[in-house]
């Protein structure tokens, strides 16, 4: 019969702590749960000796005894005094009636190993049996791509995740790296516990118009020189369309106006928005004509006769 060395199968040593047992099964466990692996029968095998593991190692007297015999086991005489005591115990105690599954039938119902059998007997401890340990389940992480467009409003997507489709919707004003939580949305749970959650993490794409400072936008507008000095209108892009605004006379390269209430709308708060800042970007012009060339000329020494 197989020696099956529990410490190696939790990964941990044998000087590990009560808590260190129960720490590696629990993640373990979660790792390898049928539910996550369907199908998968090599994961099913480690699932079933995590559980025979942890029934061991939890369980003071069993570890004990494990530490003791280890694979040498059947040759102790004092542990053979002890399997009859703890028999007789069984029988008086009616903890083994007629029918009574393992306490791991909720893990597919598969048998113990051998080794476990021969050593702990087939079933485990009635006195587990009904407080199996409830554990959560794995929370899924993922990850959603968004336009700057789209989190300017609130919105519904839909969302496939492990084969499953969620609809939810996205607040507006959603930022860059942010991560929202979806409550039971993750793996089932073990034994009756609750499932896991998952965290959706948005990746916001850059905008060719706009640059995002929280909840304030940044954006960049040329400007013909006619306009800049003589004073007129400028058509600026918004995220919500298009918008004329004035521009004053001798308006100087790289001037900046707001624009208020028209940058993102602020998470999780109806009505309140951010401002756009705009910056001007005036532009020389080119291939002048030879009258256009006389005229500035003219300003040029119409300035100097000033000064």
């Amino acid at each position: 019969m197989a020696f099956i060395d529990y410490y190696q199968v939790l990964g941990i040593d044998k000087k590990a702590s009560d808590k260190d047992v129960k720490n590696a099964y629990r993640k373990l466990a979660r790792k390898y749960h049928p539910d996550l692996n369907p199908n998968d029968a090599e994961a099913n095998k480690k699932f079933q000796q995590l559980n025979e593991a942890n029934e061991v190692l939890s369980d003071p007297e069993k570890r004990k005894k494990y530490d003791q015999y280890g694979e040498n086991w059947q040759h102790g005489a004092e542990y053979e005094q002890q399997a009859r005591q703890q028999q007789q115990s069984r029988q008086q105690q009616g903890a083994y009636t007629s029918g009574q599954g393992s306490s791991f039938e909720g893990f597919g119902g598969e048998d113990f190993s051998d080794f476990f059998q021969s050593m702990f007997g087939q079933r485990g401890g009635g006195s587990s049996r009904g407080r199996q340990t409830k554990y959560r389940g794995q929370d899924f992480n993922a990850e959603l791509k968004l336009s700057l467009k789209e989190t300017a409003e609130t919105h519904k997507q839909a969302l496939t995740i492990n084969g499953k489709n969620i609809r939810l919707t996205i607040p507006a004003g959603v930022e860059n790296g942010q991560v929202i939580k979806i409550a039971g949305h993750g793996a089932a749970g073990a034994n009756g516990g609750p499932a896991g959650d998952l965290f959706i993490t948005f990746l916001i794409a850059e905008d060719p118009r706009f640059k995002r400072d929280g909840k304030d936008l940044y954006a960049t507008v040329k400007l013909d020189l006619y306009t800049a000095v003589l004073g007129g209108e400028v058509t600026v892009d918004t995220l919500n369309g298009k918008v004329k605004i004035k521009v004053k006379p001798e308006t100087q390269n790289g001037t900046k106006v707001k624009l208020k209430g028209k940058g993102m709308p602020v998470y999780k708060k109806e009505n309140e928005f951010g401002d756009l800042y705009v910056t001007y970007d005036i532009q020389i012009p080119v291939n002048l004509t030879d009258k256009q060339k006389k005229l500035f000329e003219e300003i040029k020494e119409d300035r100097k006769s000033e000064s």
